[in-house]
């Protein structure tokens, strides 16, 4: 990737930053529902992941895959990455660089009514 794509943001404080904002708005939603009966919501893990993009390829030419083999993708450079909470679609960002570990800044965020609309087809 180059310069355009990861930024270098080394600095402690962004990371941190970035931190308080999660438990902000974690603090707003816990705020705004004040219901006990939802208080165990909170702690249910779930799985994110950012995508790249993504390809069909034949059984046989899978088998074919050794080190070092190339596998295109549909994505293309600049374009926002995917971001998925249990394999769903919640929004858009672009990767830049914390404390040398990638992360993702989010630029887009999919509304609800998109997201339950994309269920139904």
């Amino acid at each position: 990737m180059t310069d355009q794509f990861i930024k270098n943001d080394s600095t402690q404080d962004e990371s941190i930053n970035i931190k308080n904002v999660f438990n902000d708005l974690i603090e707003d939603i816990k705020e705004e529902t004040q219901s006990p009966e939802l208080n165990f919501i909170f702690d249910i893990p779930v799985s994110l992941s950012v995508e790249l993009g993504r390809t069909t390829i034949p059984i046989k030419n899978l088998l074919k895959l050794t080190q070092g083999s190339v596998i295109e993708l549909d994505g293309i450079v600049g374009q926002p990455l995917g971001i998925l909470i249990n394999d769903r679609l919640i929004a858009n960002g672009e990767v830049f660089v914390v404390n040398n570990k990638y992360s993702i800044r989010l630029t887009e965020i999919i509304s609800p009514t998109s997201r339950i609309q994309k269920l139904n087809r």
